[in-house]
């Protein structure tokens, strides 16, 4: 009886002590939770929508879609935005400052980046242009109706 008493006592203190760690340690947010919060605090008229996956969606007046992911298997995070086939000046500052903000580079760097990138596609290079800019990977694309960039950077950088 005192054996089984004893076990009892011992497991009842070991998930006591389990508990009280559990609680102690601090909750972990995610790369993209955090960056789309700073996103939202910092971009005029930014809000999150919603979380599916490793992808935060959120919404703007001057963008289309906007979406912020993480760990895929070629890049740790991905900047998505698409807009109008002839972007607006208001497109390519939404896209800069969120981009200088993600990828922490300054805000003229990332604007000037995405605007050569948007405005490369045309006649002569195609509705498709990959390019690399201040170590950023820059891919837009164009459909008759709609313009997009998505901003990476590599998992090694």
């Amino acid at each position: 009886m005192t054996l089984n008493l004893n076990v009892r006592g011992a497991i009842l203190v070991a998930a006591a002590i389990a508990g009280i760690v559990a609680l102690a340690s601090p909750a972990r947010a995610d790369r993209c939770d955090d960056s789309a919060k700073e996103l939202a605090n910092q971009v005029d008229r930014l809000k999150v929508n919603f979380r599916a996956a490793n992808v935060v969606y959120m919404t703007h007046p001057a963008a289309k879609e906007l979406s912020v992911a993480c760990r895929g298997d070629k890049y740790s995070i991905e900047l998505y935005a698409k807009g109008d086939r002839k972007p607006k000046p208001e497109f390519y500052a939404l896209v800069g400052s969120m981009a200088a903000i993600v990828f922490t580079v300054t805000k003229d760097d990332t604007t000037t980046g995405a605007t050569r990138c948007l405005k490369r596609m045309g006649l002569l290079r195609g509705d498709k242009v990959s390019m690399r800019y201040r170590r950023l990977n820059m891919e837009c694309t164009r459909s008759k109706t709609e313009a997009s960039i998505a901003i990476t950077r590599g998992k090694d950088e």
